[in-house]
């Protein structure tokens, strides 16, 4: 994979009546930063969300903000990794421990970096704990996933997502990792 794009990408999220996301993925002195931004109108309610992740250069999740303005007002969630520890606003979650990755429900985004950082072969699969954020309500948790690197199909490199709350869904990637098409969920807007 190239090293990272500057470019943003669009994503139309078609599990709601209305969505769409764009994202960019920005090479730093010492890592990465994914930003995204999302606009959702659909059974959950209308809402927008502002996300910025920190990775460092193994692709591996430092911090994360995570901003949601809906019909409850503005609100925002902080998430530090320091010394293998995570807090969420400022206090220590240990049940968070030994996560990599910070997975924001709101952005396709944020499936590059266990993507990146894992470097799967076809047919391999990873277990991998991430800080999941869930969107718009911003509640936190640790969830277990699987990443599952299929086989290439019409050109693109294809994996599987699983976790245990979610189910199974396919993702196929551009050269840089971020994602084209999120089976159920999103798709790239050239």
């Amino acid at each position: 994979m190239s090293s990272t794009t500057a470019d943003p990408v669009a994503w139309s999220r078609v599990d709601v009546s209305a969505g769409l996301g764009v994202g960019a993925l920005l090479a730093e002195t010492g890592g990465f930063r994914l930003e995204a931004g999302e606009t959702v109108a659909g059974a959950q309610g209308r809402f927008s969300t502002r996300v910025t992740v920190q990775a460092d250069l193994a692709w591996c999740s430092r911090s994360a903000r995570v901003e949601v303005l809906s019909s409850g007002g503005a609100s925002a969630v902080v998430l530090e990794r320091r010394a293998g520890g995570w807090s969420v606003d400022g206090l220590r979650v240990p049940e968070l421990d030994g996560c990599l990755d910070v997975d924001v429900a709101a952005t396709p985004l944020t499936n590059t970096l266990p993507i990146r950082r894992l470097g799967l072969g076809p047919g391999e699969y990873r277990d991998v704990f991430a800080v999941w954020v869930d969107v718009p309500s911003l509640r936190v948790r640790r969830l277990g996933q699987r990443y599952t690197r299929l086989f290439p199909a019409r050109g693109r490199e294809r994996y599987e997502y699983r976790d245990s709350a979610n189910g199974a869904f396919v993702l196929s990637v551009d050269s840089d990792g971020l994602v084209v098409d999120y089976e159920g969920l999103a798709v790239r807007v050239d």
